[in-house]
């Protein structure tokens, strides 16, 4: 994903742009421009990339997973985005996005002329109906409670019940292309939370018939949609008269689905798959010498974990020592250098690096390998119902060799019993997630959507957060979490959910194991490096491909 007006404003950009720089993107799109008119690259050049099959039908607010958001990435452009490589804030369908003195009231002034891909034109109408739709609880939108900061989100997404209207109080148009925000509280780093998938614009034809439209998606963005064969082929073309600051620089994407990560990765070494999301565990110690200049290596803002299913009987009222203790049966160190082969960092917070917020050492104790003690903790939590756990996870990505070494580890440090539990694909095991029907813990991967330590933890750990399908509650997290999206500044809203973290650290919600890097190649059609953004996917924007 991806100034300002206020002296405030923009001393918040800075401050996200100084924590971001630890990641993101690669810096060459200038020469790529260069060779471009040298006539090196083709312009109208397909590339290919590798793709699951998304969990959901393709409206934008029911994308909760990195497969289907990558999608919709390409075919919506939201109000802002971030600059790749410092996090700062910039904007892409909005002219402005500005604050009332308390960050309570938000004015959006879009930029004019830009239109969907069926002609409409994208006005302030498109933006408040598709937010007034999506966080409408009928709707059933997976990620519906991003809205929830909104003034009267509670009359069309009640807890219990019918909602009480169609539309939120909070969201007002001025003319075509200003709107207003009122939110139910100050949130001082709104803007940024804006350049997430879910707050797309929506034309009139989706209202017609939304399940259709999920089907065949007509977004504002800088690739049109074409089709999608499932479980197969997701096909997206350059739109033309795309209006945005990322234009792309070729002529579409093929994203191609694969059930397994060998498969993809032999693809990409024979030069048939331009682009994989991660290198097979069987190749890691060598795919830097198969692949040679092909091959990338670089750190993006992703945390993985393993997390109990609270609402089952066996974690229902555990004491968060039991999972203290499994943390500490884990060797993280070991495993990422030998089973990962030096391809991730052991994790010491629930915010992953290059995130604004994240400290260093958050989680200590708790994530430090140490058998004697995680034993005589899981002893005074009162054991493991069973003495048995296992570990949800997808099987068409590589995630069994560490699922399987993290078992033995925790086996040998404690004598708990410990399996993997394999779904057939990543849309299965969220399903499986969403339903309540995890047996025991799931493998959990959360990647950044904004650069604010509050997107790992708000939007994962909160009550009422999309992402928390886990049955996690906590009422003194909650409260802190209120408190830091109140406070008057985002130094102090960092600051506060910081102090959240460590409820969280004694809570265990979940394990971090380790912070993920982009293991990944390219195939010898593309030209120069491939760019990268803070949240590990390419900016698909900016491959080119070379003339054949």
């Amino acid at each position: 994903m991806r100034g300002a007006k206020s002296a405030k404003w923009v001393a918040m950009a800075a401050i996200v742009a100084l924590a971001a720089t630890a990641c993101g993107g690669d810096g060459g799109s200038d020469s790529g421009n260069n060779d471009m008119n040298k006539g090196a690259a083709d312009p109208n050049g397909i590339l290919t990339a590798q793709l699951s099959e998304p969990q959901n039908p393709l409206q934008p607010a029911n994308q909760k997973e990195s497969q289907g958001s990558r999608v919709i990435r390409q075919v919506f452009s939201q109000l802002v985005g971030y600059e790749p490589g410092t996090g700062k804030l910039t904007y892409v369908n909005a002219e402005s996005v500005t604050p009332n003195k308390d960050s309570s009231v938000w004015t959006v002034k879009l930029k004019p002329g830009w239109t969907f891909h069926n002609g409409e034109k994208v006005t302030a109408k498109s933006y408040v109906d598709a937010w007034n739709w999506a966080a409408n609880t009928k709707n059933n939108q997976t990620n519906s409670s991003w809205f929830q900061d909104i003034k009267g989100y509670e009359d069309v997404h009640p807890a219990k019940g019918d909602p009480k209207a169609d539309k939120m109080s909070g969201l007002k148009v001025v003319n075509d292309n200003e709107f207003k925000i009122e939110l139910s509280g100050p949130v001082s780093y709104f803007a940024y939370k804006l350049g997430y998938d879910v707050w797309s614009p929506l034309p009139s034809e989706f209202y017609k018939d939304p399940k259709a439209f999920g089907e065949h998606p007509i977004g504002n963005g800088p690739y049109k949609f074409v089709s999608w064969d499932h479980k197969k082929l997701i096909k997206v073309r350059a739109f033309k008269d795309y209006k945005g600051p990322d234009k792309p620089k070729n002529g579409g994407i093929d994203f191609k689905n694969y059930t397994t990560a060998d498969a993809a990765y032999s693809d990409l070494r024979s030069n048939n798959l331009d682009w994989i999301e991660q290198v097979p565990t069987t190749a890691l110690t060598n795919y830097k010498s198969d692949l040679g200049k092909r091959a990338i290596d670089q750190e993006y803002s992703a945390v993985q974990s393993i997390v109990p299913a609270f609402y089952t009987k066996q974690f229902k009222d555990i004491d968060p020592k039991v999972i203290q203790g499994l943390s500490m049966a884990i060797d993280r160190d070991t495993i990422t250098k030998t089973v990962l082969h030096g391809s991730r960092t052991p994790a010491d917070s629930y915010v992953a690096r290059g995130v604004l917020g994240y400290k260093a050492g958050a989680l200590k104790e708790q994530v430090t390998y140490n058998p004697t003690k995680a034993k005589a903790l899981i002893k005074e939590g009162g054991g493991v119902p069973g003495n048995k756990i296992s570990i949800q996870y997808n099987a068409d990505q590589d995630h069994k060799p560490w699922v399987d070494a993290v078992c033995n580890s925790i086996r040998k440090a404690t004598g708990v019993d410990c399996v993997g539990d394999s779904k057939p694909d990543f849309q299965a095991d969220l399903n499986a997630r969403d339903k309540h029907q995890v047996k025991s813990m799931y493998r959990g991967g959360w990647v950044l959507d904004y650069p604010v330590n509050s997107n790992f933890m708000r939007d994962l750990y909160g009550t009422t957060a999309a992402g928390n399908t886990s049955g996690y509650s906590n009422k003194e997290f909650d409260k802190l979490s209120k408190q830091a999206d109140e406070a008057p500044t985002l130094d102090e809203t960092v600051k506060l959910y910081q102090q959240a973290e460590q409820v969280l650290a004694k809570d265990m919600p979940s394990i971090p194991l380790w912070f993920y890097k982009v293991n990944s190649g390219q195939s010898n059609k593309i030209y120069g490096k491939i760019p990268y953004g803070q949240d590990g996917d390419p900016i698909f924007t900016d491959i080119q491909v070379k003339k054949k």
